[in-house]
């Protein structure tokens, strides 16, 4: 979430941020914190000078008793009480005002970063490269579902018969190719210098609000109603969370986690080919790379994710394109994203398979991840992440790509993960 440091010394830079983002109501809600901090300043102020009252007159009732002035002790004594049941009053009050402010800062999202685009929606954001290289495939090319059926690679009709849509079951080849496909990304983020993190797939409430799914996200995520724990939608959740209430060493900065995980996500979708086969699943596989750094060095992290997923599809040899997202189309914790997409040859559009992101302090004032610098003061770290990457519109991708009259061609760099170069 935003400081109060943030809104207040910078009101007007905060409110054309907002502006980009197309957050509504963002004067009043700014107007709000502002006024709610006020209060919650001159409640403590009381609050303070009451309990120094209190401190100062202690300190006096022995004395006054001993020199023998029992009836002005006495008239202390009786202060102080009345001074006791006032504070318990201004800290349940307090209490409440900060409750209240941390519940309005909630509902404010992220900044963003100068470089972001002005923009509505995906029809504003900005192509920053494109890569790769056309695929020339017949004009009866099949699509991933057909090709899956085909070679009976993944069965989406038993999985609706076992959970529902949305959970594919992946079998054979199809079952391989998928573990390829993991193996393949976490030893590539090892060898970038992450260290991989096997997290649990399911969180508490603090670590949703920790990394902002909640209360943004909360209708999205599948809530396991009777221990209040919910199912991730990535592994940023668990990962990032490691580092809640931790301070950190400088020395230590930056941070490189990279973790494997299955993904959960209840978000409805549009009708058609758009969430058809592997395009919009509520189960999914993921590779996720993390990091925590410096604010100072952040955006040049920033650089070396993309950098970093670019290399991935480069190698899978698949046509890309890298976008620069504009503020409307931009998550509620972000700074600034870059999505990658690839291109579905058979389909003929885009598919979405990585956003990189970089959250600034937005996320890490919300999980309290500090470091301390060499002159031992305390600051906020910067926290991104990044899927490096998602599976299934790979998978599409590659199948529909890599066809032809023979059978499905595999990419060299993940034949020796498969343990075969063709699926026929």
């Amino acid at each position: 979430m935003l400081t109060i440091k943030q809104i207040t010394e910078n009101t007007e830079a905060v409110l054309r941020g907002l502006e980009k983002k197309h957050f509504k109501h963002a004067k009043e809600t700014i107007d709000k914190v502002i006024e709610a901090n006020e209060r919650r300043k001159n409640t403590q102020t009381q609050l303070d000078n009451s309990l120094a009252e209190v401190n100062a007159l202690s300190k006096t009732i022995g004395q006054l008793m001993k020199e023998g002035k029992k009836e002005v002790a006495e008239a202390a004594r009786t202060r102080v009480g009345k001074l006791k049941e006032k504070n318990k009053a201004l800290e349940v009050a307090l209490n409440e005002m900060v409750t209240g402010l941390q519940e309005l800062l909630y509902t404010i999202p992220n900044i963003p970063n100068e470089g972001v685009p002005e923009g509505y929606g995906a029809e504003d954001n900005v192509v920053e490269r494109t890569g790769g290289h056309d695929v020339g495939l017949p004009p009866d090319a099949l699509t991933h579902w057909e090709l899956a059926r085909k070679y009976d690679l993944i069965d989406f009709e038993l999985g609706v018969k076992i959970t529902g849509s949305g959970f594919p079951i992946y079998k054979g080849k199809g079952a391989r190719l998928q573990r390829a496909l993991i193996n393949f990304f976490l030893d590539e983020a090892r060898e970038a210098g992450y260290l991989e993190i096997e997290p649990p797939y399911v969180v508490n409430e603090a670590s949703g609000f920790g990394t902002g799914q909640l209360p943004d996200k909360e209708g999205q995520m599948y809530h396991v109603t009777a221990d209040n724990l919910y199912l991730i939608p990535t592994a940023e959740v668990p990962v990032t969370n490691i580092y809640r209430d931790v301070i950190l060493e400088e020395k230590e900065l930056p941070v490189k986690n990279c973790a494997y995980s299955a993904c959960f996500r209840r978000e409805a979708g549009s009708y058609g080919k758009e969430v058809r086969g592997l395009n919009r699943l509520h189960q999914f596989n993921k590779v996720e790379i993390v990091r925590i750094d410096k604010p100072e060095h952040s955006y040049e992290s920033l650089n070396e994710m993309i950098a970093h997923v670019e290399g991935l599809v480069t190698k899978l040899g698949l046509p890309y394109r890298i976008l620069r997202l504009c503020g409307g189309d931009m998550s509620f914790i972000s700074a600034i994203t870059f999505d990658f997409e690839v291109y579905s040859a058979a389909q003929k559009r885009w598919l979405e398979v990585s956003s990189v992101s970089n959250f600034e302090s937005y996320q890490a004032n919300r999980l309290k991840c500090r470091y301390r610098t060499a002159e031992k003061k305390t600051e906020l770290c910067h926290t991104l992440n990044g899927s490096a990457l998602a599976l299934p519109r790979i998978v599409a991708a590659l199948l529909e790509n890599n066809q032809t009259p023979e059978g499905i061609r595999i990419p060299e760099v993940l034949a020796s993960y498969c343990g075969f170069s063709r699926i026929d």
